[in-house]
């Protein structure tokens, strides 16, 4: 059983930056693929960005690219996710989800088997 707390949410104008944490409850945190979800109020849960085991591989969304980063500190048990040049679009609740690293960097809902509680991330025009 894999825990996973999202930190780093909050409120923040267009043009603006924030950095999510997820904090993982693994001591095998290193086997897992990580990803960023979002939901927005109303809409459906989507893809954002994963992260390989070793941060080796990397996807990205393409409403995203360029703008937000992921990485991970596989010593720290912890996923990163840099959102730079955010829009009020951005604006939703901000996930992590884990599934284990089998070479399969999956930007599907079904294929991860460990969720946070979500953050949220508010960005004011």
């Amino acid at each position: 059983q894999v825990q996973l707390v999202e930190s780093g949410g909050g409120l923040v104008q267009a043009g603006g930056s924030l950095r999510l944490s997820c904090s993982a409850s693994t001591r095998a945190f290193s086997a897992y693929a990580m990803g960023w979800f979002r939901q927005a109020l109303g809409k459906e849960r989507e893809f954002v960005t994963v992260i390989s085991w070793n941060g080796g591989t990397t996807n990205y969304a393409d409403s995203v690219k360029g703008r937000f980063t992921i990485s991970r500190d596989n010593a720290k048990n912890t996923v990163y996710l840099q959102m730079n040049s955010l829009k009020p679009e951005d604006t939703a609740v901000y996930y992590c989800a884990a599934r284990y690293d089998d070479g399969l960097h999956s930007y599907r809902i079904g294929d991860y088997s460990y969720w946070g509680q979500g953050t949220q991330v508010t960005v004011s025009s």
